[in-house]
C-alpha cells in the first residue's frame, strides 16, 4: 500500500478561542493530503477536471483522537482503502511529528466521479489502473 505523508503546520487562523485546532480544519487536512496523495502519483486534479471528469466528496468522517495546537507540524497520512468502479475511498491519519505514536485523527472520504453533466460514471481507466495498483498492495 502507498502511504503519502504531508507535513501541515497550524495555522494560527486554524485554531479556536482556546488555541486548539477546529474541527472543521481536519477536513481540510484530509483534502490536502488527499490532493497530494494523487499529485505523487502523477494525477493532477485540476488535469482531470480538464477532461471533465470530477471526483466528489459523498461521504466523510472524522475520529478525533488528541488536540492539535498553533504552531504544531501534523503529518497526514493518506492512502487509497477501497475501490470502485465508480468511487474511491481513502483513508486519513493525522499524528503529530516527533510524537508519531500519538494519533491526532484518523477518518476517511469516499468520493465519486461523475462526468460533465454531473451524472455518476466509471472512473477513467488510467485513473482505476493506477489506484488499482496502489490497492492491491494492501
Amino acid at each position: 500500500m502507498k502511504c503519502h505523508e504531508l507535513k501541515v503546520r497550524v495555522r494560527y487562523s486554524e485554531t479556536d478561542q482556546m488555541g486548539v485546532v477546529h474541527h472543521s480544519n481536519y477536513f481540510n487536512y484530509f483534502e490536502m493530503g488527499r490532493i497530494e496523495y494523487l499529485r505523487s502519483l502523477g494525477l493532477v486534479y485540476s488535469e482531470l477536471e480538464k477532461e471533465q471528469t470530477y471526483l466528489v466528496v459523498t461521504e466523510v468522517y472524522c475520529k478525533y483522537r488528541a488536540s492539535a495546537r498553533y504552531d504544531d507540524v501534523l503529518i497526514v497520512r493518506t492512502w487509497v482503502a477501497e475501490l470502485k468502479p465508480t468511487r474511491i475511498e481513502f483513508r486519513y491519519e493525522i499524528v503529530k511529528d516527533g510524537d508519531e505514536a500519538r494519533q491526532i485523527a484518523e477518518g476517511f472520504s469516499v468520493l465519486a466521479c461523475l462526468d460533465k453533466t454531473r451524472k455518476p460514471v466509471v472512473l477513467p481507466g488510467e485513473l482505476k489502473d493506477l489506484l488499482a495498483t496502489e490497492v492491491s498492495r494492501i
